[in-house]
Order: C-alpha cells, then sequence, then structure tokens
C-alpha cells in the first residue's frame, strides 16, 4: 500500500476522554472548534494562515463575543479534521488509501488552496493521488470503496471518476504487462499447477479474468460503474465480463451457488439481481445457460420486476440446448399442487421453436443477440439437444403425483417435430408417468403412449417394452412387429406379412396422431392394458408370421438376427398351448370386429404413431401390396 508523511515535528495531539482533543504546548489555546460530538482545543494562527473557511468562521466569532466554532457538516468527520488540523501545525501525518479521500474533501471544505498558501494540502493531497494511489491496483479499489460515504463531495471532487478510469484501463490492459499483484482464487491454470519446465522456472501466467476476485469486493452501485466504464472501453470480451457477474453473485448472494437464495436482506438481494441482469452482454453466449438459468431462479425467488424475468428467458431460449436437466428443474410457487414449474420451461420452448422459425424464414434476423463464436450446435443439432434434454425433464417432472397429463403431453409434442435417433428418453418419461398415476384411463393412456415412436426405441428399450404391463396392449403389438422388421431389416429378408387387423394397429406413414377415430370393443380391448398372457401370446403370433415370411434358414439359423428376435423365437418354441390358443382368440376377434366395420374404416383409425414418423417408405416397405385379402381388411 502506498503511503505519504507530511508534516516534520511530533504529534503533541492529546485525547481527554472520547469527546476531547487538544494540542499540548506551552501556549494557552484560544479557539475551540466544535466537529460533531467532539471538541477540540486550538490555536487561531496556525488554523488561519491554511484554512480560508476558518478565517471567515473566525471573523464571524469576533463580532459574537465567542471563541467557539461550530462544523457539523465537514466530510470525513472529527477524524478528517483532525488530519487538515494536524497538517496546519506542522505535525505528522500519514496519508493512505484508506484516509487519503476523506481527508481530500475535508481540505476541500476548509478552503485549503494554494491562494491561500502555497503547497497546500489539497495540492500536496492530489500529487500523492496521481502520483501513487491511481497507479496502484488495489490502492485504487480501496479508495474507490472509502468514497461511498463521502458522496457527493467525492463525486464533485472527480475523485470516483479517476478511480474508475484507474481502475477500468487496468483491467483491460494486456496480461503482459500486469506487474501488480492481484487476488485469484479461483480454478489455477495449467502452467501454475506445473511452474517448471525444461527445469527451469516459468514466470506465472497471469490469466484473463485476473481482476474479478478483487472488484468482488466492491458495493453494488461502485460495482456496477465499474463494470459499465470496462465495458464501455470495448477491450475485454463478453464472456470475460459474464464470469465477472458470474463471480459477484456467487460472493454476493447468499446461496446463489446452489440455485436458491437463503437469508440476507431480501432488497438488497433482488436489487443486486436485476444490477446484474441489466449488466449482462448483449453478446449470445457470453454467459453460461447455467447462470443465466440460476438467476431466473433468483428472480422468481426474490419477485423481482418482470422485465428482468423476461429478459432472462429471451437470453435462456437463445441457448437452451446448453441447459441440463437439473438446470430446468425450478420449484413451483408454494401455492402450485405441482413440484415444479412447468410452466417456465414450456415458456422457453416456445420461445425457442419462435425465434428458430424466425431464423429459418430471415437468417439474417437473429434478434439483439450477436455471435462472438463460431456456433457449438447447428440449427438441427440444437433441436435434437432439446428434445433430449426435455425427455430428460418429463422423466423427472413424471414422478410428480400431481402433475396433470395435459401439461406432460403438452411440453412433449412441443419438440415432437424434432428427428431424433432415439425415443428412448420419452418412452422412460411415459414409463414413469404410468408408473405414478396408475389410474389413468384408457383414452389418457393411449394418448400419453402416442408421443412415442415404436420405430426409434433401441433394442433394450424393445427389451423393457415388451414385458412392460403399463403399456396398452396395443403399443405392445407396435413394439414387437417393428423388432421383427429390424431383425428381418438385418437379416435381408422379406418383412413379414401381417393381417390387415394388425397393420391398421400400426403407424400409418405421415398421419402424425390419424385424424379419425372408429372406437368398436375390439379398439377397447387393444387399448387395454395386456396381461403377462395376452403379451406372451402376441410375441407367438408374430414369431410364427416371421417364420413363415420364407426365410429358407429360419430365425434360428441366421447368425444376423438381432437378440430381441432370437428371444421372441424363443418364446415362441417353448409356449404352451395356452398361450396359442390366446393368441388366436385375440386375433380372430380383431378380425371379427373390423370386418363388420368396412374395409375403409380400419386403414384410417387412430393409430399411436409419435408425431416424429419416418416416412412414408418405411412403412410400406413393412406392408407388401401382395397380399390375400388386403382389400377386405385395410
Amino acid at each position: 500500500m502506498k503511503f505519504m508523511k507530511l508534516g516534520s515535528k511530533p504529534d503533541s495531539f492529546q485525547t481527554d476522554g472520547d469527546n476531547i482533543r487538544y494540542v499540548a504546548t506551552e501556549l494557552a489555546t484560544d479557539i475551540v472548534v466544535n466537529v460533531g460530538s467532539v471538541k477540540f482545543y486550538l490555536h487561531k494562527f496556525p488554523l488561519l494562515s491554511k484554512s480560508s473557511r476558518l478565517q471567515k468562521m473566525v471573523a464571524n466569532t469576533n463580532e459574537d463575543n465567542t471563541d467557539e466554532i461550530n462544523i457539523h457538516d465537514i466530510p470525513g468527520g472529527p477524524a478528517a479534521f483532525e488530519i487538515c488540523t494536524k497538517f496546519c501545525y506542522g505535525m505528522t501525518v500519514t496519508l493512505n488509501a484508506y484516509n487519503v479521500v476523506a481527508a481530500r474533501c475535508a481540505a476541500e471544505y476548509l478552503e485549503m488552496y494554494e491562494t491561500v498558501e502555497k503547497g497546500n494540502l489539497i495540492y500536496k493531497i492530489e500529487v500523492f493521488l496521481n502520483s501513487s494511489i491511481f497507479r496502484s491496483w488495489k490502492d485504487s479499489i480501496i479508495v474507490l470503496q472509502t468514497t461511498k460515504s463521502l458522496f457527493p463531495w467525492s463525486e464533485e471532487l472527480k475523485v470516483i471518476s479517476h478511480c474508475l478510469d484507474s481502475v477500468a484501463s487496468k483491467a483491460c490492459i494486456e496480461t503482459s504487462r500486469v506487474e501488480w499483484s492481484y487476488t485469484y482464487n479461483r480454478k489455477k491454470l495449467p502452467s501454475e499447477n506445473d511452474p517448471l519446465w525444461n527445469g527451469a522456472r516459468k514466470l506465472p501466467t497471469v490469466p484473463r479474468d485476473w481482476w474479478v476476485e478483487d472488484l468482488c469486493e466492491l458495493q453494488l452501485d461502485l460495482y456496477k460503474r465499474v463494470i459499465t466504464t470496462i465495458k464501455a472501453k470495448g477491450k475485454i470480451s463478453s464472456d470475460i465480463i459474464g464470469e465477472a457477474l458470474h463471480a459477484y453473485a456467487l460472493r454476493r448472494l447468499p446461496g446463489f451457488s446452489k440455485g436458491v437464495i437463503q437469508g440476507g436482506d431480501v432488497l438488497k438481494c433482488r436489487l443486486a439481481v436485476e444490477t446484474i441482469v441489466r449488466l449482462l452482454p448483449s453478446e449470445k453466449g457470453s454467459v453460461p445457460c447455467t447462470f443465466l438459468l440460476k438467476l431466473l431462479r433468483a428472480t422468481i425467488s426474490l419477485e423481482c420486476g418482470e422485465v428482468e424475468r423476461h429478459d432472462l428467458m429471451r437470453r435462456i431460449s437463445q441457448q437452451l440446448e446448453e441447459a441440463t436437466v437439473a438446470d430446468l428443474l425450478i420449484r413451483s410457487p408454494t401455492e402450485e399442487t405441482t413440484i415444479y414449474d412447468v410452466d417456465i420451461v414450456q415458456s422457453l420452448v416456445e420461445d425457442f421453436l419462435t425465434r428458430d422459425q424466425t431464423a429459418s424464414i430471415d437468417p439474417l434476423i437473429e434478434n439483439e443477440f450477436h455471435e462472438i463464436r463460431s456456433p457449438r450446435y447447428s440449427s438441427e443439432a440444437s433441436k435434437v439437444s432439446v428434445a433430449k434434454l426435455i425427455d430428460g425433464y418429463l422423466a423427472e417432472i413424471a414422478r410428480d403425483p400431481n402433475l396433470p397429463l395435459s401439461k406432460f403431453v403438452s411440453l412433449a409434442e412441443m419438440v415432437s417435430s424434432f428427428s431424433r435417433p432415439s425415443h428412448d428418453g420419452i418412452y422412460r418419461a411415459i414409463d414413469m408417468f404410468l408408473k405414478e398415476h396408475p389410474g389413468i384411463s384408457k383414452s389418457e393412456r393411449k394418448r400419453i403412449c402416442k408421443l412415442m415412436d415404436c420405430r426409434k426405441l433401441s433394442a433394450e428399450a424393445c427389451m423393457h417394452a415388451v414385458q412392460n404391463e403399463r403399456l396398452p396392449l396395443r403399443s405392445v403389438v407396435q413394439v414387437l412387429f417393428f423388432e421383427q422388421v429390424r431383425a428381418a431389416t438385418t437379416a435381408g429378408n422379406r418383412t413379414p406379412d401381417l393381417p390387415g387387423s394388425i397393420r391398421a394397429l400400426l403407424p400409418a406413414s405421415g398421419s402424425h396422431g390419424s385424424s379419425r377415430s372408429n372406437t368398436t370393443n375390439t379398439e377397447e380391448d387393444w387399448d387395454a392394458v395386456p396381461t403377462a398372457e395376452d403379451i406372451k401370446a402376441i410375441k407367438g403370433e408374430l414369431a410364427t408370421l416371421r417364420l413363415g415370411t420364407g426365410d429358407h434358414g429360419g430365425v434360428g439359423s441366421n447368425r444376423n438376427c438381432s437378440d430381441g428376435t432370437k428371444m421372441i423365437v424363443a418364446e415362441r418354441t417353448a409356449s404352451n398351448k395356452k398361450g396359442l390358443i390366446m393368441s388366436k382368440k385375440i386375433f380372430s376377434k380383431l378380425w371379427s370386429s373390423k370386418d363388420r366395420s368396412g374395409s375403409g374404416d380400419i386403414s384410417s383409425s387412430e393409430t399411436s404413431e409419435s408425431p416424429g414418423s419416418t416416412n412414408a417408405e418405411e412403412t410400406k416397405s413393412s406392408t407388401p401390396s401382395a397380399r390375400s385379402g388386403r382389400h377386405s381388411v385395410s
């Protein structure tokens, strides 16, 4: 820390209790100066020789025949006045970063100008500030902190502006030119962990965000002004600005790292969050999405303004693919029955979709954000990432027994148009919802299962689904059939010919959930929850169809068959007569019902295809046109 000593005489100030100061000399004092609650017994001559204001005040006391002066509004109070008084007496006084601003403001108040005496206190303090304090990184920050209690004097004397410029200029300097000490408590760089290279000690590398921790010591209003000044210089990248704001939030908001503001002054925390949001860089990607979502949680819990909340949601939607499921698990208000606030996530996805559509219409419209780096994801890759994110989110919120089906389905349908290679995530979410909501109706069970495309389930998911007694029988049939199609494609064989009654249950190409419903008793049977015997019978029936497709080598002898197909064949071979009878009953019931309903209705009945289904050729390849009796059942 820089300091300056003024005067050469020994300090002869004495105290008598807490409220009396006097100079111990042989000469009797001839004036009393009351500064706040403290009395100073002094001599007129040394004071009047350097202070224009005291000259005027003493002149007024002579007219009133009194020897007391009252000063109650001097900046810095008794301590600052004592520094000025000691300077007048020529006593030794030490100025440093902690008291120099108070002394400067008090000297201004006492009008200790050069016109009164050459080399007066104001001049000496200005020299000290410009030659030492403002050239020091940490002293500039300390001085800036002391200016708050001396407002508006420190503002009018431009001490604050000089401090701001000093701090901002040093923060913007090239790291190779940083030669002063700084605080860096964050994760060390690799170069700092390995100080030796080829046997020689390397100079530690200065990180780009070396200044971040030191500025966290500033009060909010001063911190805001420093960051604004740094941004105005345009030399610091926006990601470093974002990192600085993140560090400040961690320091000033208790519990922020855990996503929940705990304790502290609510009003101060609210003001801090709103200020940080306003200071966020406009460039897209300059702030991690996780940090933005934590800020969003804070704005909700602290009841911040709608402007800040909407601004955060706009930013988050721009980089939603970077979020994690844990980031999105925002608690609902206490008056809500659900555990998590699904509406907020739905709004984020809506905003994501809107901006994606806008960008596809006019690529030049990138809203008010600007790219500062190469995009991490293309548009399609971002959609896939968001779809996987929402699948994981749905699996988590599905555990809430109070979650309405409508909210679950609505959020899932928003990303259903995003083409993703696997539907294992949405299957897991559906299974979890069915597990936690066993009382839903058949129609609701059918509705939620339509979100899943059985053709995009992995072998492991199919293995689980065909044994899942929570799924409707319709869905189990679809899973088994497409597993057969997959096995046939792998083996290079023709897909099995299915009766039209079963084909009517399979997803129709491009139907996206179908538009008509022909509800019959058979439809209700297929939408019902299957028993273990039903599942076993269906497996056997489809396996029989598979074995009869003209594969001369047989499924069991084909080494290229999938494990799922082998399992089905094995189960078919080992099935007992009861299973076969059940299978025949189910299919015969379906055929007889569908034959009565007419040839045109079955093909257009409701299916459980997910909105992101594959193209028509895939479905056509699995249903050959040369089927016997095709027009009578489909």
